[in-house]
């Protein structure tokens, strides 16, 4: 047998996966044409604004925009896209066109394409700042092409119904399941100019505080960004209050001394994670076979204690089921995360046990024994979502005593008379 089959098929094996994830199968090119006016007057149709900053070089093919190479000068866009209504789509999911002219009243469609100076961008800025003065950024990961990033984003800043001005940053990635490493060296490439947005973005003094989100590989990307305003700076900004790593595509070793490097005045961090993340378990198999952050089991150590001392939330997905062949996408496809991104996350405020029904099942254990039996097997295989962090984990084990007290006095009530 020819010993070179084995690699070639894990190559194969690779690309196979890589084109479930992308989902690009039968997208028509140059979906980013603006639709005819008046196209988002429908009832029901939803209108989302996003500031798109990028490194990538613009395209001569209309409608796509910029391509996946890397361009010596960031640029910037007010994409304006038309979401349809909620009663004819499904809550996490990207309607995308058929056509180039695409449907506003069944799919996502793109309204308006306004190329920005920076003074125009901080005018943009300004003009849409809500009431809470917060902004969102959203970094993508690999196999991203530009369209797939604007309508992702707009979906989510949609789904989550969150309060923010919404601001895409996205790098040059050529889209091909056959780039990782030219993707990885692009996040590379990428750094100054994030770091650079983000600094400009925190010292507006309009700007009330910066949340940043970002997906995978583009985990990598944002925070070599921070190490290195944190190196340059001596801290980082302090209105970047939150980091979330959705299915971070981070080794962990590396992670551990990026995270370091950031001191003592960080953001928060939250970590979505999922050990059903096929992609990841790829990335981890090409990249060493040492874990990547968002692949973890947060209740096992060293990861868990490693997470509470650093005070870093993590949402344990893996029971979620997701609709996306490879499990790396769950944290945008799942209603009730986008939501929880949009009311809580995003907001600010800690998200623990009692988020997702953990605390009220584990609390109702003294009830009797029936409720008990039920909450315990409820913890055990019916919460969807897990949350790991220091004040979880104290209510947890406290709930947990309590639980063994309540069967004791159970048992105890059934033998004394």
């Amino acid at each position: 047998m020819d010993k070179s089959a084995g690699p070639f098929r894990c190559i194969v094996i690779a690309a196979l996966l890589a084109a479930a994830l992308s989902g690009c199968a039968g997208r028509p090119e140059g979906v980013l044409v603006p639709a005819a006016a008046g196209a988002a007057e429908t009832k029901g149709i939803s209108k989302v604004d996003v500031l798109v900053a990028t490194t990538r070089r613009p395209s001569e093919t209309p409608g796509v925009l910029f391509s996946g190479e890397r361009d010596k000068t960031p640029s910037v866009t007010e994409i304006s896209v038309s979401i349809p209504p909620d009663s004819v789509r499904k809550i996490g999911e990207v309607q995308w066109p058929k056509k180039i002219v695409a449907d506003p009243t069944k799919e996502f469609a793109t309204l308006s394409v306004t190329p920005l100076s920076p003074q125009r961008a901080n005018e943009w800025l300004r003009g849409n700042l809500p009431k809470s003065r917060r902004v969102m950024v959203f970094v993508h990961g690999f196999n991203n092409r530009y369209d797939d990033a604007v309508y992702r984003f707009a979906q989510i800043v949609h789904d989550s119904g969150t309060d923010v001005a919404p601001v895409l940053f996205t790098w040059p990635s050529r889209g091909s399941i056959f780039a990782y490493n030219y993707d990885k060296e692009s996040t590379n490439y990428s750094r100054d100019a994030l770091e650079d947005m983000l600094s400009r973005l925190s010292k507006d003094s309009q700007v009330s505080e910066v949340t940043i989100m970002a997906h995978s590989m583009g985990s990598w990307l944002t925070v070599e960004a921070l190490r290195q305003m944190a190196i340059r700076d001596g801290r980082v900004a302090p209105k970047i209050t939150n980091v979330i790593l959705a299915s971070p595509d981070l080794d962990v070793d590396v992670f551990t001394n990026q995270f370091s490097a950031l001191g003592p005045k960080h953001p928060k961090f939250t970590l979505f994670v999922s050990r059903d993340d096929r992609a990841l378990n790829l990335s981890r198999r090409i990249s060493g076979n040492i874990d990547r952050l968002g692949q973890v089991d947060p209740t096992v150590e060293p990861y868990r204690t490693e997470f509470e001392k650093a005070g870093i939330t993590v949402l344990d997905l893996t029971a979620l089921k997701g609709n996306d062949p490879l499990n790396h996408g769950k944290f945008a496809s799942s209603p009730d995360v986008v939501k929880l991104i949009g009311n809580r996350l995003i907001a600010g405020q800690e998200v623990t046990d009692s988020d997702v029904g953990l605390g009220e099942r584990l609390g109702a254990v003294a009830l009797g024994t029936a409720q008990t039996v039920g909450s315990a097997a409820s913890v055990a295989v019916s919460t969807p979502i897990s949350i790991f962090d220091p004040r979880t984990r104290r209510n947890y084990a406290e709930q947990v005593d309590r639980f063994g007290r309540a069967i004791g006095n159970t048992a105890e009530s059934a033998i004394v008379p």
